[in-house]
């Protein structure tokens, strides 16, 4: 993985990791949600290839399914400390060309809905509630643009429709498909928000065994004003260890972004689970580190 120009200091990262006062409570609101009860016995009905997962339709949450007729609700907050992010002063309105590098801290709340009508299809939302995002602008940009440029207010919204072919079978993986839509809501927002519309196009593939579940997915993109090209990858792996908890990790990436996620879940009841994750950059161009936790909620 190659190492950052510059790392910041314990005390720098200290000071970035102070989130707003209305995200921090938003953070604990999800913990306080989450009231312990009774964890569910694993369904000694699954054959062998699904006791990781279960029978249900993959969703865009890392490691999370869904089954016919069930509702998925999953407030989260995400952090995200880029150290070097991409930027042209021209984007935010400035007089001024070129790219320039600039740190960048953002605090995110997110809300996530999904609903299976069928055990085939499955639609989504996710909606960042509340976006702050701060950078701290390149030393070698001598633009009008200010040395700390802030946003926030609310973010973009993400629309998913998933559909699978095939179930997965002793010896045969299954497969599905997915549309995403973002929607660039606040044209207002430069830092925060979408350039323009954006639409993907992907599907994957999902292989139970005893050592674990093991997925791979690929989508090509299209972003207004530009030729359809390769979106998002990933390859990715489930295990669950106990009734309580379950383990993914993941390598994903987008072009030369490429971050390893790793995420442990908990399960307070078999409806009610934590999911505590981590995205670390392992190539220059991704962010340096995206640590997630929210509550997800089953009805």
């Amino acid at each position: 993985m190659p190492i950052p120009d510059a790392v910041p200091s314990a005390v720098g990262i200290s000071d970035r990791l102070r989130c707003p006062g209305r995200l921090c409570a938003f953070a604990i609101g999800l913990l306080l949600l989450a009231l312990p009860g009774p964890v569910g016995a694993a369904d000694e009905e699954l054959p062998s290839w699904l006791q990781d997962r279960g029978r249900g339709l993959p969703t865009s949450l890392f490691g999370s399914y869904i089954e016919k007729g069930e509702l998925l609700f999953y407030p989260f907050y995400e952090f995200t400390f880029d150290s070097d992010e991409e930027y042209s002063p021209d984007e935010f309105g400035f007089t001024g060309s070129g790219e320039f590098e600039g740190e960048t801290t953002e605090h995110q709340a997110l809300v996530y809905f999904a609903y299976a009508p069928l055990d085939w299809l499955a639609f989504e939302l996710e909606w960042a509630a509340y976006d702050h995002k701060k950078l701290e602008k390149d030393s070698a940009d001598l633009s009008a643009l200010p040395a700390n440029f802030t946003e926030s207010g609310p973010g973009d919204l993400e629309a998913q429709l998933r559909w699978r072919w095939f179930e997965e079978t002793e010896r045969r993986p299954e497969f599905y498909n997915f549309l995403e839509v973002i929607f660039p809501l606040y044209q207002s927002k430069e830092l925060i928000r979408a350039s323009d519309w954006e639409l993907a196009y992907g599907g994957g593939l999902i292989k139970g065994s005893r050592f674990g579940t093991f997925s791979a997915r690929i989508s090509l993109s299209f972003e207004e004003g530009h030729s359809v090209q390769f979106g998002e990858y990933a390859v990715e792996y489930l295990k669950r260890l106990s009734p309580a908890w379950r383990l993914y990790a993941g390598i994903e990436g987008e072009d030369d972004e490429v971050s390893l996620v790793p995420e442990l879940q908990y399960f307070f009841r078999e409806d009610v689970y934590l999911k505590a994750g981590v995205g670390v950059g392992l190539t220059t161009k991704a962010a340096d580190v995206a640590p997630e936790v929210g509550v997800l909620f089953s009805f």
